[in-house]
């Protein structure tokens, strides 16, 4: 089984998606954020109990960054060629190996593409198991017994 190398906890600084003002009064404002450019405009001015903005403090540390709960990196693969190249990139750390008694210590993990067919996802699946490599969606449209 596959370790993964991050061994830092991952903290995320706001977990709540940063609406655009005024879109919970009209319907013709999605709630997708945008700046606000109005001269007049409370959230630009940073009145207090207003939606807050986006800003580099709420960014996620630079060591944990676009990893996953589990602990690894996601790599999308559509084929099994693919699975040989995100070996190529999971290749061990042998100083941190070394110093943490790990043996088979990775940074990424394999997410099967969508439009993949459920053929090519068993052999995905297969090989992946054989070169011991995490899949975070191995089970996705996968039948045990085809339907009569």
């Amino acid at each position: 089984m596959a370790v993964p190398l991050l061994t830092k906890k991952i903290v995320k600084k706001r977990v709540k998606k940063f609406k655009r003002p005024q879109s919970d009064r009209k319907i013709s404002v999605k709630t997708n954020w945008r700046r606000p450019k109005g001269i007049d405009s409370r959230v630009r001015r940073k009145f207090k109990g207003c939606t807050l903005m986006p800003n580099i403090g709420y960014g996620s540390d630079k060591k944990t960054r676009h990893y996953l709960p589990n602990g690894f990196k996601k790599f999308v693969v559509h084929n099994v060629k693919e699975l040989e190249v995100l070996m190529m990139h999971n290749r061990p750390d042998y100083v941190f190996m070394a110093a943490n008694n790990f043996d088979n210590s990775r940074t990424y993990c394999a997410e099967i593409a969508h439009n993949v067919s459920t053929r090519k996802r068993k052999e995905i699946v297969e090989r992946a198991a054989q070169l011991d490599v995490v899949v975070t969606n191995k089970l996705a449209r996968l039948r045990s017994q085809e339907d009569e």
